[in-house]
């Protein structure tokens, strides 16, 4: 939003606001500064239609009527009781409590909407105290991803980035998501959304994606499925279970180095002509291991058992379809 007509709309709120009657269209032109740059009456009535839309998606309460039965034209104006913050009642602890929660934003995109709200509170008169309490943490955003993955997010519109697999000297593969936030895990930001390539629901350390981070299609085409838990995407990640199995696998000789540390290598063995060993993993999560294998590609064959067989399959066709209507989009 251009500033300009952000300045106009809290001049117009202000304008409905001072006033208990109900205000034409073309009173408050002359009214509110801004209304005046139009050049036509159809330009200010589009302008007004425009900032009359944008005030109620904000939630300011616009109300339309007439002042008396004599007005030939409604008008407008916002209740002062429907618009105003309501009586706030917060015990000694929960002021507290929204404090510290209001501390611990320790990044430009999100500390300045929580002292924002912590103002609010003091100014209904709710005695906040910034200090009270002996832990202090705080909950950083420093990645660059941090701001163009949240402003994602907010227009609900995908992304592709570089993202480098498993630390600092993993492989670099490009992803295409339709990201559906963006949370804090154990002290570290992870995007949590649709991976278009995979077909899969994944998550991302954003330490671990390179700029730039670009956006693909139009704004409001990505929408979050009803009942989504980002924190138990997350969660299921790093909470494994109990071991319920063993996997065999084939892998290639001088690939897939991180699955050879998560597994025991039995000896060796050729596939189809290559050389290579045969590893055991322990399976906790099929689902886990089953993203392991298939992001290997060619360099992992999985033996047994069956059922994960079947599971990397299906993550390969999906990657595969993706792939295809990616091309026949281009």
């Amino acid at each position: 939003m251009s500033s300009a007509r952000a300045e106009r709309l809290v001049n117009l709120v202000l304008c409905l606001l001072s006033t208990r009657q109900f205000l034409t269209a073309e009173r408050i032109r002359g009214i509110v500064p801004g209304y005046a740059d139009a050049t036509s009456d159809d330009s200010f009535f589009r302008m007004f239609e425009r900032d009359k839309t944008e005030l109620r998606e904000l939630g300011v309460p616009l109300e339309t009527g007439r002042t008396s039965a004599f007005d030939t034209v409604e008008g407008y104006r916002i209740a002062r009781g429907d618009y105003e913050l309501g009586e706030i009642d917060l015990d000694a602890e929960e002021a507290a409590a929204v404090a510290l929660a209001g501390s611990l934003w320790d990044s430009p995109e999100l500390s300045g909407a929580a002292h924002g709200a912590l103002r609010k509170l003091r100014a209904a008169g709710v005695e906040v105290d910034e200090t009270r309490g002996s832990v202090q943490p705080r909950v950083r955003s420093a990645e660059p991803a941090f701001a163009p993955l949240l402003a994602a997010v907010q227009a609900g519109q995908a992304v592709t980035f570089d993202h480098r697999r498993g630390g600092p000297t993993g492989e670099i593969v490009r992803r295409s998501v339709e990201p559906w936030g963006v949370v804090s895990w154990r002290g570290r930001w992870y995007l949590v959304g649709h991976d278009r390539d995979r077909a899969d629901v994944r998550s991302f350390r954003l330490s671990r994606i390179l700029e730039p981070v670009k956006t693909l299609g139009d704004p409001g085409e990505v929408v979050v499925p009803p009942g989504t838990d980002l924190m138990a995407s997350i969660r299921r990640n790093f909470d494994v279970g109990p071991v319920t199995g063993t996997a065999r696998v084939w892998v290639a000789e001088g690939h897939a180095h991180g699955l050879r540390r998560l597994g025991t290598v039995v000896g060796p063995r050729e596939h189809a002509g290559r050389p290579g060993e045969e590893l055991e993993i322990e399976l906790r999560s099929e689902r886990t291991v089953a993203r392991w294998l298939a992001g290997a590609g060619a360099d992992v064959v999985v033996l047994s058992p069956p059922a994960l067989v079947e599971h990397v399959r299906r993550l390969w066709e999906g990657a595969l379809a993706a792939h295809l209507s990616a091309e026949r989009v281009r």
